[in-house]
């Protein structure tokens, strides 16, 4: 057949470890023989990261702004034992908290659902998406570590010069101090993203923090929401018939726990990172989450919501077989291929992208998939299979479709 030809390049941000492996095969077997793919390549990968002095995810950041949809494989955020062990010039922050305070926005996720697959929480029959706000919060925290006694402070200096204080805490030995951060208009985007979202879909939105502790902090948050949702929303949810309620994050967590699902959950960043590894992993898998950050300016960011699959990286350094399950990765690039089909106008591109995921789909729904979804599917006549046969098994089932 003939390659679907691109018109405008994706921004592509490599990675690192089992996931740079996935990334480079799915490539290979399942886009290249069929796309004249375009791509605006960023090795995000942690040597070229710590080369670059972090530039080059700066740069990644900046090119979607230009281009308007990126797609990004797993990359590894270091602590103290990767600055050894990959000899890093200092411990470099998230590029995922880089990248999304650039954006700014708000990440979907929802899970993959596939026949044969019961959640774990026996009540949910439908999908949960997780809005997870992609600003600030402790991912572009300031962090202190206090030596000995002494008082610690927020200080506030307006551009006047008036000052405002006020004590942390008064130590009088050892102990650490974390300062966050958050924006209005961030905030605001955020409340934007997740009620369009809710309209589009036409699912209940819920809201979650925790304003009984943090009475300034997460409170800002609620207030917000709550008056864009009077100003701006409420007649259209009730004309849509969807509903919008906040509660607190420990009232949503037993909520969700005894829904059926089908809602959308937004969440502060760390919140929002937690929940939604809970949600995949009780759908089946970390790796069965397709996620996607949406920015206020028509930005997309398209990635796989999970981590760098270290233990099967090092299997695979040693020539050993491993059961990489790859879809999470996939979703990543069939999203991104949409977005960019449907920017374009290029009808083929999307049709290619969703084939795509459909095949994905029937091979694991046929008994043929990932180790990690073996132990957990009851369809019969399961088989596992190894990383590269998963994807060339998909690739028969999508040549078949096309």
């Amino acid at each position: 057949m003939k390659k679907i030809q691109m018109t405008v390049p994706l921004v592509e941000m490599d990675g690192d470890e089992m996931t740079r492996i996935i990334w480079q095969s799915i490539k290979d077997t399942l886009l290249k023989p069929y796309l004249d793919l375009k791509t605006e390549y960023f090795d995000l990968g942690l040597a070229k990261r710590d080369e670059t002095e972090d530039r080059v995810t700066v740069d990644a950041a900046m090119a979607t702004k230009k281009y308007g949809v990126a797609v990004k494989c797993a990359t590894i955020t270091p602590n103290a034992q990767r600055v050894e062990e990959y000899q890093l010039k200092q411990m470099w922050k998230s590029p995922n908290g880089t990248i999304r305070a650039i954006l700014d926005g708000t990440v979907f996720r929802t899970p993959i659902i596939v026949q044969g697959i019961k959640p774990l929480v026996i009540a949910w029959k439908k999908p949960i998406t997780i809005a997870r706000h992609a600003y600030g919060d402790i991912y572009k925290n300031v962090e202190y570590q206090v030596q000995g006694a002494g008082t610690a402070e927020i200080v506030f200096t307006s551009k006047n010069g008036d000052q405002s204080r006020q004590t942390i805490f008064d130590f009088q030995d050892k102990g650490v101090i974390m300062g966050m951060h958050n924006l209005d208009g961030s905030i605001e985007s955020f409340a934007h993203s997740c009620f369009n979202y809710a309209l589009d879909l036409k699912q209940d939105l819920w809201f979650s923090t925790k304003d009984t502790i943090s009475k300034i902090y997460d409170h800002r948050f609620k207030d917000i929401f709550q008056d864009i949702y009077e100003k701006d929303y409420r007649a259209k949810f009730e004309a849509a018939q969807i509903e919008y309620f906040y509660t607190l994050i420990d009232d949503a967590v037993a909520r969700v726990m005894r829904s059926e699902g089908g809602m959308i959950w937004a969440c502060k960043n760390y919140d929002g990172d937690v929940m939604s590894d809970m949600v995949a992993t009780a759908f089946g898998s970390l790796a069965m989450m397709t996620s996607v950050l949406v920015s206020p300016s028509g930005c997309y960011e398209f990635e796989a919501a999970h981590g760098t699959v270290t233990r099967h990286y090092y299997k695979h350094l040693k020539g050993e077989e491993t059961s990489t399950n790859s879809m999470a990765t996939l979703f990543a690039w069939t999203g991104a291929l949409k977005k960019r089909g449907e920017l374009d106008g290029l009808h083929e591109l999307v049709a290619f992208a969703d084939k795509l995921e459909k095949a994905s789909i029937k091979t694991i729904e046929s008994g043929v998939m990932p180790k990690d979804l073996v132990q957990i599917s009851e369809v019969v006549n399961k088989k596992a299979v190894n990383t590269e046969e998963f994807l060339l098994e998909i690739k028969k089932a999508l040549d078949e479709m096309l």
